[in-house]
Parts: C-alpha cells; structure tokens; sequence
C-alpha cells in the first residue's frame, strides 16, 4: 500500500479546500409584498410569483 513521501503542511491543506467554503444564500423582497423570500419562489406571505398570484394563501 502507498504511503506519503511527504507529511501535507497546512498551507497546501488549506489552499486545496480553499474551494469548500460555505456560501450565504441569496435573499431577495417580494414584489408585491416586500417579504423576503429566497430567489424563482412563490411568496409565503402573499403567494405572489412573479407579479402574478400562484396560489391564494387564507387569511
């Protein structure tokens, strides 16, 4: 079985998951209600998508 020549030093462990970081997800407001909801999704709040209702939400 292989084995490393080498012992990996921090830096090149670091640099190679440098890529791995976790990124924030992207909130936008409603246009009809100003709720913020995640991006390309129908509104909890109001049930608006796209400037249209997609779903009556009770009130």
């Amino acid at each position: 079985m292989a084995v490393p020549f080498r012992k990996t030093s921090k830096a090149a462990k670091n640099k190679r998951r440098s890529h791995l970081a976790l990124a924030a997800a992207s909130i936008v407001s409603c246009g009809n209600c100003g709720a913020m909801i995640k991006p390309h999704r129908v509104c909890r709040e109001c049930g608006f998508y796209k400037g249209k209702e997609a779903k009556s939400i009770e009130a």
